[in-house]
């Protein structure tokens, strides 16, 4: 039989720890060999690669006419929405083109593979068709002159 004994606080005692003697030694010694003071540096450092600053000159660089375009700033991020989804469209068909053409995989691996693609590939146009009613409705808006410029642009 297990039994469990309680305690109450009043009943429970501490012992006093006794003062350790202080050795001045150690204290003088320290005293003499001093570290010299550091400066804390607060802030973050980011270094960016060379492929990662072409890439981002790059994208910038292909959307430069949409961003000289001077249309307003709903529009302009919806051509580049567009322009993106396109590209990852464009990525996905060429993946499921890949694996349709690997003898390696299996007809079950490859079909689930192709599956999964897409699915995805469902996925970005359904964002498409969304981006391209969000234009638009947001081309209602515009002059003549500015929605001919929104659509060459979405064209592209």
């Amino acid at each position: 039989m297990l039994s469990i004994g309680t305690h109450l606080p009043s009943r429970t005692t501490v012992p006093a720890l006794l003062e350790p003697k202080k050795d001045t030694s150690r204290d003088e010694l320290a005293e003499t060999t001093a570290l010299p003071e550091t400066k804390a540096v607060e802030g973050v450092t980011v270094t960016f690669s060379g492929a990662s600053l072409k890439a981002a000159g790059a994208e910038k660089a292909a959307n430069s006419d949409i961003e000289d375009s001077g249309l307003s700033d709903n529009v302009q991020k919806l051509l580049k929405m567009i322009r993106q989804l396109k590209q990852q469209i464009a990525e996905k068909m060429a993946e499921m083109a890949a694996v349709m053409a690997d003898k390696r995989l299996s007809p079950e691996q490859a079909q689930a593979k192709v599956a999964s693609l897409q699915s995805a590939l469902g996925g970005l146009q359904a964002g498409l068709a969304t981006a391209y009613a969000s234009l638009t409705e947001a081309m209602k808006n515009l002059s003549a002159e500015d929605a001919l410029k929104a659509a060459s642009l979405m064209a592209k």
